[in-house]
């Protein structure tokens, strides 16, 4: 067993994600949520908005994120036990988002890391910016 299978995973290891937004996410999420906030669907009211155009919504952006932790890093088994995240600009549909994680400290007597966050647009925008704490169970299968 390695190192990094005891103590969880090493400080400065990096992963990433990318994914393809779409207005079938704005439906899901507010199917989810309940947030029918008009700038993510009346096209008048998000082009009067401060963003000109329709946007989605933040849980939306920061769901890249959920998928980058429990699929890569730390992996699965891993839940969010604190997130402190700032929201930079807008995401629209048809926007290519990449969710990256950077392990910043990882605790020796439990299962717990610290990563920095941040989305970015594929048009090189960075749209969230910040760090979460994740716990990493073991998963017996």
């Amino acid at each position: 067993m390695s190192d990094e299978t005891v103590n969880g995973p090493a400080v400065g290891r990096t992963a990433e994600m990318s994914r393809v937004v779409t207005q079938d996410d704005i439906v899901r999420f507010t199917a989810i949520s309940g947030d029918e906030n008009p700038i993510h669907y009346d096209e008048e009211a998000a082009r009067n908005s401060r963003f000109g155009e329709i946007v989605v919504q933040g849980g939306v952006t920061s769901a890249i994120l959920n998928a980058v932790v429990a699929e890569k890093l730390p992996g699965p088994g891993t839940v969010f036990l604190n997130v402190n995240w700032d929201f930079q600009a807008p995401v629209r549909p048809g926007d290519t988002i990449t969710g990256r994680v950077e392990v910043v400290e990882a605790r020796q007597d439990k299962p717990v890391t610290k990563i920095k966050t941040e989305v970015v647009r594929d048009d090189g925008t960075v749209v969230l910016t910040g760090t979460a704490v994740c716990y990493t169970m073991s998963l017996s299968r």
